[in-house]
């Protein structure tokens, strides 16, 4: 199967207690070629970016930077892993790891949200 994530948007659906995305972070994905991009912000998260490389599978292999609100800024690493829902919405399985602050490692699950978000 060939993943698009361009014009995707995602909520986050489970983490880890030493994350800080939530139900209330909304990610806007692009894409262009085989490099997938995001903005998104909400719940402990003013804003963030990330920046990942996709593979043959789907898979992304990403950084990401965001503030919290706090005003800390926070960085990290992370692997998803995409399954597509019976219903055709994407849900991406996600193992990361803070790469500052206590550099701890979590996992988390986002699901595609359909219509977008305003």
């Amino acid at each position: 199967m060939q993943f698009d994530y361009n014009n995707r948007y995602f909520k986050a659906v489970a983490n880890t207690e030493n994350g800080e995305t939530s139900e209330d972070t909304v990610f806007h994905y692009r894409q262009q070629g085989n490099i997938v991009w995001a903005t998104y912000q909400g719940g402990e998260v003013s804003f963030g970016t990330l920046l990942a490389r996709m593979d043959n599978d789907g898979s992304l292999d990403m950084r990401y930077q965001q503030f919290n609100l706090k005003g800390e800024l926070r960085a990290g690493i992370c692997r998803s892993v995409p399954t597509v829902l019976p219903d055709g919405r994407y849900r991406l399985h996600e193992s990361w790891k803070w790469i500052n602050g206590d550099e701890s490692s979590g996992a988390s699950v986002i699901e595609e949200v359909i219509p977008c978000p305003n």
